[in-house]
């Protein structure tokens, strides 16, 4: 009976430490305000996503340096969902449902946002979104602080028309929804613009497509018949670096045929030799090369962080930058990091952007941002040949689609919704 009752007492109290290291490891969770980081380390996209994971982590710590959050430290809780596009909607739910994250940052394509999209609102989670998109969207749950289509791809065709006289077009993309939504507004643009169809080539290759030989002289060849041609790139991930290494194998220079691209940044053009691009183009809201005092200071944070002087910034990691700061203010404003209530207070919200101006989140979930178009140098920086006089509020839907020019986004009461038919006055999607 003593030995049963010495056993008890051992398990008893046993079972009392477990419970109070259980009790205080719950408390310390508790104590952290977690950021969830969901961009893939493997696969295809990590050439551009690692880098955007690496700016987070910067931005939770540079946030715990001035003291976290209601008197709270950030933990960041960083996942690979390895560019597989249903490995992102299970990594979400692992961060809200086991990790109990307060917000995501991620995604790069927009075939994993779209998987992305089911679960964070089921789950009531909260995602910023850094990158250019197709636009056609816009959820509760989301925050774009990318550029939506008239943010980018309007403004460079715009550019190369009126800039450089371009008749001829090639929409070349890789093979998913934002290249082909993108080139789908595009297309219908150009038409409105009085393009002819038979002046426009449309081109789609998959994800990691490496044999570009064939593809590069079809595109040489449709840019030989008079017309001063030029080609608008939404190719995605690695298959950039073979595509630019062909244009330079065949001769294709920026004077012959420019190439104007949505996806290609400094991070990207960090692996080329940049000596045969020469020219080409991208636009963007950010530039590395451009000159303020937000910039510079950045710059050199990201160097301390990342300790390589050679690493470089781009448009995404402007974009994290901006969604990050925006979401702390939010924090702050609202006293909580209660999605129902951060959402709200996100709308209207002001911060510094990285080209001396002011970034504005608008009452559709997206930003007014200022378009920049680059030239690439050989240094792989670009110069800016073109900027807007102002900020451009995002579209979350296009006036140049059937089905999509009648309609609104407005988070804001009493609309509430992100797809507010204006002509109906009916909302047919999330309505709160």
């Amino acid at each position: 009976m003593k030995v049963t009752s010495a056993i008890s007492r051992t398990v008893s109290k046993v079972g009392l430490v477990l419970g109070f290291c259980m009790l205080s490891t719950a408390l310390m969770a508790a104590d952290t305000i977690k950021v969830g980081v969901l961009h893939s380390l493997s696969g295809t996209m990590a050439i551009s996503e690692t880098t955007l994971k690496d700016t987070v982590l910067m931005m939770v710590e540079e946030q715990n340096k001035k003291g976290g959050l209601l008197g709270k430290k950030l933990e960041a809780v960083v996942v690979d969902p390895a560019s597989n596009w249903p490995l992102f909607a299970e990594k979400t739910r692992e961060l809200l449902s086991q990790k109990k994250v307060d917000v995501i940052f991620g995604c790069w394509t927009s075939v994993s946002r779209k998987s992305v999209l089911p679960v964070i609102e089921e789950l009531n989670g909260l995602l910023f979104y850094p990158v250019q998109y197709e636009g056609e969207e816009s959820s509760k749950n989301v925050f774009y602080t990318g550029a939506a289509p008239n943010q980018q791809a309007i403004p460079a065709v715009d550019y190369l028309m009126e800039e450089l006289e371009v008749e001829r077009w090639v929409l070349a993309g890789t093979d998913y929804v934002y290249p082909r939504t993108t080139n789908k507004i595009l297309e219908a643009y150009l038409l409105h613009k009085g393009v002819a169809k038979k002046d426009i080539l449309v081109n789609y290759t998959p994800f990691g497509h490496s044999d570009w030989q064939s593809i590069v002289s079809n595109i040489k060849k449709f840019g030989s018949e008079g017309k001063k041609t030029a080609v608008v790139s939404t190719i995605n991930g690695d298959a950039n670096v073979p595509f630019y290494k062909e244009l330079g194998n065949q001769g294709v220079s920026a004077e012959d045929i420019p190439v104007v691209a949505f996806s290609v940044g400094e991070e990207e053009l960090s692996g080329l030799d940049t000596k045969p691009l020469v020219g080409h183009l991208a636009a963007w809201n950010y530039f590395q090369s451009v000159e303020s005092d937000e910039n510079e200071e950045f710059i050199a944070q990201w160097k301390k962080f990342i300790k390589d002087d050679k690493r470089v910034t781009n448009d995404p990691m402007e974009a994290t930058y901006i969604g990050f700061n925006m979401w702390a203010s939010a924090v702050e404003k609202a006293g909580t990091t209660d999605v129902d209530t951060v959402e709200q207070a996100l709308i209207g919200i002001t911060t510094p952007n990285l080209t001396g101006g002011t970034a504005v989140m608008n009452r559709n979930h997206h930003l007014s941002k200022p378009v920049l178009i680059g030239e690439i140098q050989e240094d792989g920086q670009f110069e800016v040949v073109s900027e807007t006089d102002g900020v451009v509020p995002g579209d979350a839907w296009s006036d140049f689609l059937e089905g999509s020019k009648d309609l609104v986004a407005d988070w804001v009461k009493p609309i509430r919704c992100g797809n507010f038919n204006a002509k109906t006055a009916k909302c047919s999607g999330q309505n709160f």
